[in-house]
């Protein structure tokens, strides 16, 4: 009998350390999961901050491409187009989705404004692109028949528009053409096949 008190104090015994020990795994195991709640916080505001920056990234550089985009379009046709860049949330992502509006209404670039629409739009989105690169780059753009779609009798506003582009942000074109409504400052004929 006494040795089975002894193996029961014993079980006691262990059973209280085994109390003690699991005690102490769960007061670390709070510990750990305080400190997980705080870092995930943290991790929470950075990307709040994180994202208002992008927000107001976005915002200020939607500014400057659409109004480059809308600036070269006006001086092209009658009844201008203006440009904006949709900023949506998509698969966790940050997608652009690129609008023409006429008239307030989204117009489809492709199948709702004919091809010189999007050669003029897609001209000045070129020229965004090289005036808000950081670093600044050499201020050229090489273009190979840029608005083959564009039709004849807009031709004409199309060269204004470079010439002025080119005194107004110091923009250097390098044109290849077959269109003679393009030859304009020095002009550089190669005899071909």
């Amino acid at each position: 009998m006494t040795l089975d008190l002894r193996m029961l104090r014993r079980r006691a015994e262990q059973g209280r350390l085994d109390l003690r020990a699991a005690n102490f795994r769960v007061l670390e195991e709070r510990d750990a999961v305080a400190s997980a709640d705080a870092r995930i916080a943290d991790l929470e505001e950075a990307l709040s901050v994180l994202q208002g920056v992008a927000a107001a990234v976005q915002t200020q550089v939607h500014g400057r491409i659409s109004a480059i985009v809308t600036k070269c379009l006006s001086a092209i046709f009658e009844d201008p187009y203006s440009f904006e860049i949709i900023f949506e949330q998509k698969r966790g992502k940050t997608e652009a989705r690129l609008v023409f509006r006429r008239n307030g209404n989204e117009v489809d670039p492709l199948a709702g404004s004919g091809l010189g629409v999007v050669d003029v739009a897609a001209f000045a989105l070129r020229l965004a692109n090289l005036m808000l690169s950081r670093p600044p780059r050499r201020r050229l753009l090489v273009l190979d028949e840029p608005w083959k779609h564009l039709s004849a009798g807009h031709r004409p506003a199309m060269r204004l528009l470079i010439e002025e582009l080119a005194k107004e942000m110091g923009v250097q074109f390098v044109i290849v053409t077959h269109s003679d409504e393009f030859r304009m400052g020095k002009v550089v004929e190669f005899e071909g096949e």
